[in-house]
Parts: C-alpha cells; sequence; structure tokens
C-alpha cells in the first residue's frame, strides 16, 4: 500500500511539473507580434541569444567571427555525403576568390548555383554555411560554388560584391572543369549574402551577363540605408538579429554614407528593377530584414519580373540554417531546391 501512495504521488508530482513548463512555455510564445515557434521560444530563453546579440556589439571583430562559428556548427546537422567537395580559386581578372565546390551524385554537366554566405559581410564563412551549401546541393541536383568572398572592416564595399561577380564570371568560365551546364546558372544566399546574390544580379544585367536563372533570396537584407520597416520597428530588438548588430555591420562594410544608397549596396533602391532574373525569396515571421525583402519582391513583380516571397511564421532570423531545431529549415530548403529545378527546366 505504501509503495502504491508513492507511485501515485510520484505520478501527481510529475504531471504537475509537465504541466507548469507548458505553460512557461507557452508564455514565452506570447509577443505582442503573434506567436512564436513554441522551439525558438526556449532557445532565445534558454541560450539568452537575443541579450548575447547586444553584448556582441562591443567584442572585437574576430572574437564574433569566432562566435558565430561555434552558434553555426551547434544548430546545423551532421555533413551531408555528396559525390565530391573540393576548394578552389575562382580566377577572374585580377581577382582570386576561394570558393568550395559541392558536386551532388549524378553524371551531369550538372546546373550551378552560387551561394553567398551571410554573417553581416563582417562574419562568416564557407565553414560556416557549409550545412547549408550540402543541403542545397543535394536536393536540387546542382552543383553549388560556396563563395569565399572578402570581408569587411579589413575590406569594405564594394569588395565583396566585386568578389561575388568574379565568381560568377569564373563559374560561366569553367563548366567543363566544374562539370557544369553553363547556361543553367543561378545565385543564392541568406542575409549579407542575399544583398550580394541580389547585387549580382544587378550588376551581370547592367554587364551584359552572365544569365541568371533564378535568385534564391533568404531573409535578405536590401536596404542598407533606411532602417526604418514596420519589422524594424517591431524586432529591432529581442529577437537575435537587432537593430543595433545590422547598424554596426552597415558601419564597417559601408563607412561611406553615400555608398549606402548605391544600387549594388542596396538592391532595393536601384533605379530600376527590370530585366532582372526571377526570384524567391524566404523571409522570418520574427526577422527585421522581413519588409525589405518582401517589398523587394512587390518591385520585382512592378517591373514585370516573377518573384514570390515565403513568409515562415513565428521563427526568427537564421532559421534555415538550423535543421538540427527547426523543421521549418528542411521545408524552406525543400522550396529553393525545387524553385531551383523548375528554372533549370526540370
Amino acid at each position: 500500500m505504501r509503495r502504491k501512495k508513492i507511485l501515485i504521488v510520484t505520478a501527481i508530482a510529475i504531471a504537475v511539473t509537465l504541466l507548469a513548463g507548458f505553460l512557461i512555455v507557452r508564455s514565452w510564445t506570447i509577443t505582442p507580434y503573434g506567436k512564436l515557434d513554441p522551439k525558438v521560444a526556449v532557445y532565445l530563453k534558454l541560450t539568452g541569444a537575443a541579450e548575447k546579440s547586444v553584448a556582441e556589439l562591443s567584442l572585437p571583430v574576430e572574437e564574433t567571427r569566432r562566435r558565430l562559428a561555434e552558434k553555426a556548427a551547434s544548430v546545423s546537422g551532421a555533413p551531408i555525403p555528396l559525390a565530391d567537395v573540393k576548394d578552389m580559386k575562382a580566377v577572374a581578372g585580377a581577382l582570386s576568390v576561394p570558393v568550395r565546390v559541392y558536386t551532388p551524385e549524378g553524371e551531369g554537366p550538372f546546373p550551378v548555383v552560387l551561394f553567398y554566405h551571410g554573417g553581416g559581410w563582417v562574419q562568416g564563412s564557407v565553414d560556416t554555411h557549409d550545412g547549408l551549401a550540402r543541403t542545397i546541393a543535394k536536393k536540387s541536383g546542382a552543383v553549388v560554388v560556396s563563395v569565399e568572398y572578402r570581408l569587411a572592416p579589413e575590406h569594405p564595399y564594394p569588395a565583396a560584391i566585386d568578389d561575388a561577380y568574379a565568381a560568377l564570371l569564373w563559374v560561366k568560365a569553367n563548366g567543363k572543369l566544374l562539370n557544369t551546364d553553363p547556361s543553367k546558372i543561378a545565385v543564392s544566399g541568406d542575409s549579407a549574402g542575399g544583398n550580394l546574390a541580389a547585387a549580382v544580379c544587378l550588376m551581370a544585367r547592367d554587364r551584359g551577363g552572365p544569365a541568371i536563372a533564378l535568385q534564391a533570396l533568404i531573409y535578405p537584407g536590401l536596404d542598407s540605408a533606411n532602417l526604418n520597416t514596420e519589422s524594424y520597428g517591431m524586432f529591432g530588438k529581442g529577437y537575435m538579429l537587432d537593430k543595433a548588430g545590422i547598424e554596426r555591420f552597415i558601419r564597417l562594410y559601408l563607412p561611406n554614407k553615400k555608398d549606402r544608397t548605391a544600387s549594388y549596396a542596396s538592391p532595393l533602391l536601384a533605379a530600376h528593377h527590370r530585366n532582372l532574373p526571377p526570384a524567391l525569396v524566404i523571409t522570418a515571421g520574427f526577422d527585421v530584414l522581413r519588409d525589405e525583402g518582401e517589398a523587394y519582391v512587390k518591385k520585382l513583380n512592378a517591373a514585370g519580373v516573377s518573384a514570390r516571397s515565403i513568409r515562415y511564421p513565428g521563427v526568427i532570423h537564421g532559421f534555415v540554417s538550423a535543421p538540427r531545431l527547426l523543421p521549418q529549415s528542411g521545408r524552406a530548403t525543400d522550396e529553393i531546391a525545387a524553385e531551383l529545378r523548375k528554372a533549370f527546366g526540370g
């Protein structure tokens, strides 16, 4: 009898603890702007990610780079095996840009995607985005060329976009070397990398090529001159990527304020958006960059360009690089891969 009572009391205690935990987590998901995904809410609360992002504003750039690398490793999954992964140099004109080339299984020649990593033009590398590049290659059946462009503040604007465009020229000229079809090229990137991907499309249009089949942008930053959208007002603090952090990135990448309105620095502000590649833009519901990504799609549509955006509710900036944490990551890369296959003709 005594043992039975102990079991009953224990069961009740466990049930009460679970209920209390559920109610606490649910309270964390409730915000003035809608409901956070429970996993995102727990991540923000238990890791103090938002507070850490504020604290990093005073750290040396090298330390912030190291921390981003650690964060990326903690939320990315195990490396996806591919037919081949190798580091190379993309040489075009006077530039020699390090790249990592991901080749999927199959015969080829493959279509090819140039991928530009995020990190505010200051952080990030082909290593921090290795998992995402592998995923895109695997799901799309395309070779992915991940570009190690030069970072600010050591190399401010326009170094990154110059490297990004040089890599595109190299890919176009080296189909045989890469086992790719130079007539089937797309660009992609997340955050600052999405900015570079959009800017490369403008640059290719303005300079007469190479032709780009699709721009697949993941929560891109597209306006470095006007940080005043509704999403900045709602999510500028407390959701990991905050307004103060972006302001710091912009100061380092674009120290000359006049450059911030340039088309290749702020693609949303281009004089016009005609004759650009079709676009898919992935946005996060709780992200300061959400509105400018969606505004870019509207500008493309108004210019006669086929473009659409997909907003993932309840998630924050960076969610696509967190497959270990969030199933929405897999759904987003499925969408990107499907759009790539469509752009490449199936």
